[in-house]
């Protein structure tokens, strides 16, 4: 054995320890899968043991299922790739039945081999999975472990039994949370739950597992639902107490998906169909719509995206290669709202931050936010007074440049203006080290025309973060003209230390995020412009799997900043500027003083507490609704090609350099249809021919905006896909 160990002890338990080498966590592999069951297999026929305790040699337990594995699934299962899928699926299933019943004879029920699972940390999908299946689940009192089923999150659902198990155990409406959400419990919680048996002291685990398997009879091995009359908690789907969770439930799912993804859907109906068959055959319809999905190549997509490639760039995949550029100490100036999220993700990562501002008071302001973060995590009992103290005590706040003496890396968050920026940026290389690093968090400034202000072009660079910092999981770094291999390092390094995702581009006017951002708010506006129904283009958006459609968004980020960056974009671009449909909403919205959610009126109607009280009936007075409303399918083309020929243009240009990085951004950077994978991934989803297709058709109605790019041609004559994969081409 390679990944699991396998030994019997004094006592006759048989103790397989999990321990994947060259892995800070295990994963599971096939080859793992087939040594859990040769240990099974070993222990079930040996006559010396008592028992088996399935543990870990690793702090944490298990990560789940090695997803690069998953990834590929589809494409080794043969000619049958559903056939294929569905017997490995069922081949899982069998092992971890075996692991159930345990050798006992299935009428008389005895004769069975207590087996328990001994967590010492976090145990994720399959590291769930394979202890659902064991007698008895003991974890560590681990502060840090973390126990769930978070497969949904990244496009499938717990397809090894996980799904089947909880739902049985718990009821339908108390596995909801960790199914339908991806929810994750501290060991307390899930023992309160009723996920797992026994939370014990971390010094005492492998002795109270086997301790109990050494104890346990006959009737502790036998689970509830391979008892006659077992009666699942909250009831089964046409019980009375059922019926009415089952109907909320799918609800529940249809609000949150808008039926844009395929995993929770399927999951649902595993659960629904599952509680009305006995277990042994729960599992099989388990495993059917585990295929479902994985047939599904929205799976594949999501896998590759948001966990492939999302773990590949927080790796550093595209880091050059220089030594390692850890920051030891930041200095932020500005301490407005980005300046001060800066300065608590940089604090909390054990950074030490100096917080510069044009008064002590400003700074101490900026400072105010980490304080407050830390209060509301207090309160909801994930941090301490302690650890607060310790953090705020990581940031110095001040007005004198003098104090940037020693930061090996500075990151201005001042306006967005050029004058004001070149100020600070000479300011600020006056005092700190030459070997200093210097970066802009501008989310439109071109990085090449800042960096003039710069006695040092080539250790200047952009790095664009995402409002609101502390919970926006993507950085843009930008490179200048003259941005240099050890600017770029330092910046891939500071970003993994914060433990966000980062991506590379070069530099143009809105980088990549926005570039692609601003044409799906301009589309959703040029539409209301035309007559279109808001709740038409907004609703169009959400049916495509994005988090918020262009009008609810341009109000959370407001329209005064819409105007201020069209204006400077119309001043920059002179006769070439696209967008003066756009302008005519923009600039007359902030004429009427609607400038969105902080002012409590935009495309929206606000109470007192700034929630959304249905769309402003106003706006049909200046922008008349048509009579005649376009079909959706156009509207849902518009919006989508909008961003989309932005992102293949980006990468066309040498903007992007990378596709995993045009993908895991758009989904990261505004929530990108994350059903798709991305921009590219979803191009290769629909195929490049009917992208092209599609394309002609916008652009044959609405202008050369929607005009396919000569590489989209190319490849759609040739059967080519972004990611390699060729496609047969008419």
């Amino acid at each position: 054995m390679t990944e699991l160990h396998y030994n019997v002890d004094a006592d006759g338990v048989a103790i397989i320890t999990w321990d994947v080498p060259e892995k800070s966590m295990n994963v599971m592999s096939f080859e793992g899968l087939q040594e859990l069951e040769d240990g099974i297999d070993k222990a079930l026929a040996d006559d010396a043991v008592k028992g088996v305790v399935i543990t870990s040699a690793k702090p944490d337990f298990a990560g789940g299922m090695d997803l690069n594995i998953l990834a590929k699934m589809r494409e080794d299962a043969g000619d049958n790739p559903a056939k294929g899928l569905f017997d490995g699926v069922m081949s899982m299933h069998a092992l971890l039945r075996k692991i159930e019943l345990a050798g006992m004879d299935r009428k008389t029920q005895k004769g069975g081999k207590p087996i328990a699972a001994a967590l010492p940390g976090t145990a994720m999908g399959i590291g769930l999975e394979i202890p659902l299946a064991c007698h008895r689940i003991f974890a560590a009192d681990n502060p840090k472990a973390r126990i769930g089923l978070p497969e949904i999150k990244v496009g499938i659902f717990p397809g090894a039994g996980g799904t089947t198990r909880l739902s049985w155990k718990l009821g339908a409406m108390a596995a909801a949370p960790l199914l339908l959400e991806g929810k994750a419990l501290a060991p307390a919680k899930a023992k309160a739950a009723g996920v797992i048996d026994e939370v014990v002291p971390a010094d005492e685990l492998l002795a109270k597992a086997k301790e109990w398997v050494l104890g346990a009879t006959d009737a502790d091995l036998v689970k509830g639902w391979d008892k006659k009359g077992y009666k699942v908690p909250g009831g089964t789907p046409y019980h009375p107490a059922g019926f009415p969770t089952f109907v909320g439930a799918s609800a529940m799912v249809h609000a949150n998906t808008w039926g844009a993804y395929p995993a929770a859907k399927a999951l649902l109906s595993a659960v629904y169909e599952g509680l009305q068959v006995p277990f042994d055959t729960a599992l099989k319809v388990e495993a059917r719509w585990f295929t479902h999905v994985l047939m599904n190549p929205s799976s594949s997509a999501m896998i590759r995206s948001l966990f492939v490639n999302k773990g590949a760039l927080e790796k550093g995949a595209n880091r050059p290669d220089v030594p390692d550029e850890r920051v030891k100490k930041v200095g932020v100036l500005g301490a407005g709202m980005m300046g001060a999220g800066i300065a608590y993700v940089s604090a909390a990562a054990g950074i030490e931050v100096v917080l510069l501002d044009s008064s002590v008071e400003s700074a101490e302001k900026g400072k105010a936010y980490s304080t407050g973060i830390l209060d509301k995590a207090i309160k909801r009992g994930r941090s301490t007074e302690e650890k607060k103290a310790a953090l705020l005590g990581q940031i110095t706040t001040t007005a004198d440049y003098a104090d940037l003496e020693g930061c090996d890396l500075i990151i201005e968050a001042v306006f967005e203006d050029p004058k004001v920026k070149a100020d600070v940026t000479a300011k600020a290389e006056a005092v700190i080290p030459e070997t200093a690093i210097f970066a802009s968090n501008t989310s439109t400034l071109p990085i090449t025309s800042l960096a003039e202000a710069s006695s040092r072009p080539e250790q200047f660079i952009g790095i664009h973060f995402f409002s609101p910092v502390d919970k926006m999981l993507l950085v843009e770094i930008i490179k200048g003209a003259q941005t240099g291999e050890r600017a770029v390092a330092k910046s891939l390094d500071y970003v993994r230390q914060i433990r966000k995702t980062p991506i590379v581009v070069n530099d143009a006017r809105f980088f990549y995020a926005n570039r692609c951002i601003i044409p799906y708010i301009n589309e959703g506006m040029r539409m209301v412009a035309e007559g279109v129904a808001p709740p038409l283009v907004d609703n169009a958006a959400r049916l495509l799997g994005f988090p918020v459609g262009p009008l609810q968004l341009v109000d959370e980020t407001s329209l005064d900043l819409g105007a201020k960056i069209a204006k400077a974009t119309k001043a920059a671009m002179g006769n070439d500027y696209p967008d003066d449909a756009v302008d005519e909403v923009v600039f007359w919205m902030v004429d009427e003083g609607r400038l969105g959610r902080k002012s409590n009126a935009g495309f929206f109607d606000y109470d007192e507490k700034g929630k959304r009280q249905g769309y402003w009936t106003g706006l049909a007075d200046k922008f008349p609704r048509a009579e005649d409303q376009p079909e959706l399918d156009q509207v849902k083309h518009r919006l989508m090609m909008a961003q989309v020929l932005e992102a293949v243009r980006a990468l066309d240009e040498g903007v992007l350099e990378d596709i995993r990085e045009g993908d895991v951004g758009a989904i990261l950077g505004w929530g990108f249809a994350p059903w798709s994978g991305g921009p590219f991934s979803w191009l290769d989803i629909i195929g490049l021919q009917r992208a092209v297709e599609i394309c002609d058709g916008l652009e044959a109605e609405f202008g050369p905006r929607f005009k396919a790019t000569q590489s989209m041609r190319e490849m759609a004559a040739s059967g080519a896909t972004f990611y390699g994969q060729k496609v047969k081409a008419a």
